[in-house]
């Protein structure tokens, strides 16, 4: 026959094993990570790119028993590089799913959005591995965004001094027309005057197109010795062919935002050959890189059929293997806030052979810039 501290105690083991129950489900819950960038369109290459890096981090931490046992998942939505589709479908995201960071966002602009409209603010949600180096972005204000890029000011400084080194003091500038273009023409105009460099021509296409014919002919009349290119893959790729076949001999700069073996694709690596990309992550093809060879290890494993080795897939990788970090130090159960704060107290952190950290003024994380040359064979060359 029972008696009460029997059944006190039964109670009791009852209730601890709810509790061990719900501890559980908690600590199997599922971390979801939200994407909103161009999936479709001319920027589908970038957006896409950063989503394969970081579904091939995430499977290998997921197949690792992911965070304390909660499997990340990464839901990703096209907003075709539009900044008015971006702000819908974040918010879309935020009263659908609550994620609990926005990951791989693409454009100075859409960025800027974001942020004019205070989704992110609002929200208190933190947005990480993002597509942009923008002063106007890197702002130490701006406490929810964390770029694990080196800024575009940043990229522009090694290209204008390595130029101004080699004696080229005449350039040209070939840019988006819109906030991102306007970002890294001052950036131009800035690193010259530092190095006693000249801007002999600027000239613009409109974001989302290929429209780069007068832009072609402005700069190819200007006799400048190098153009540096503010711009993405697919128009970079239009304004070299042209360039090139009107008899244009400068040597063209492009920042990171143009992956340089799809201009070959593109173009042909014939046409190609000598064009030179700024990089802000190292060699994906290097396995001396620690980075890179995990990198490659993963990528074997977990990447989409079809997809191939490449820096923007790399760059995924390297933003998301940072955020994994702020997971796991954000605690045993990570809010927005918590992994916020743990983002933000990362300090030199070493993700195999970059470092990454948010303790000075600007927001991009990361200081590493290189400049690779495409070779005859389409590759990149560092």
């Amino acid at each position: 026959m029972l008696v009460k501290s029997d059944i006190r105690r039964a109670a009791l083991r009852i209730v601890a094993g709810l509790i061990g129950l719900a501890s559980g489900v908690a600590a199997a819950a599922e971390i979801l990570i939200a994407q909103v960038a161009p999936l479709s369109g001319p920027l589908a290459p970038t957006g896409n790119g950063m989503r394969v890096g970081a579904l091939v981090c995430f499977e290998a931490i997921n197949a690792a028993g992911g965070i304390r046992g909660s499997k990340i998942r990464l839901a990703s939505r096209d907003d075709g590089y539009k900044a008015e589709e971006t702000v819908r479908l974040a918010r879309a995201t935020l009263a659908e799913s609550r994620p609990l960071a926005f990951f791989g966002i693409v454009g100075t602009g859409n960025l800027d959005a974001l942020i004019k409209e205070s989704v992110l603010s609002e929200a208190g949600i933190p947005a990480i591995g993002l597509r942009s180096g923008a002063s106007s972005l890197v702002r130490p204000e701006n406490t929810l965004l964390f770029f694990t890029r080196a800024s575009y000011a940043e990229e522009v400084e090694r290209i204008v001094s390595h130029l101004s080194l080699t004696g080229q003091k005449r350039i040209g500038a070939f840019y988006q027309d819109d906030a991102f273009g306007a970002d890294g023409l001052a950036a131009i105009d800035e690193s010259a005057k530092r190095h006693a460099v000249e801007v002999v021509a600027r000239a613009s296409y409109a974001k989302n197109t290929t429209q780069v014919e007068a832009s072609v002919k402005t700069l190819g009349a200007s006799k400048a010795q190098a153009i540096v290119m503010v711009a993405n893959t697919a128009a970079s790729a239009e304004f070299l062919k042209q360039y090139r076949a009107g008899g244009g001999t400068a040597q063209l700069f492009a920042l990171s935002t143009t992956e340089g073996p799809q201009v070959a694709e593109k173009i042909g690596a014939k046409t190609a050959h000598g064009f030179a990309v700024s990089q802000v992550v190292p060699d994906p093809l290097n396995r001396g890189v620690p980075i890179v060879r995990d990198f490659q290890d993963d990528f074997q494993k977990y990447a989409p059929a079809g997809s191939q080795l490449s820096a923007t897939i790399l760059e995924g990788y390297v933003a998301a293997r940072v955020l994994v970090e702020g997971l796991r130090r954000a605690g045993a159960e990570p809010t927005r806030a918590r992994l916020t704060a743990s983002l933000q107290a990362l300090r030199n952190f070493d993700v195999g052979g970059m470092i990454i950290g948010f303790d000075s003024p600007s927001r991009s994380g990361s200081r590493y810039v290189d400049i690779a040359i495409l070779g005859g064979d389409g590759k990149l060359l560092r």
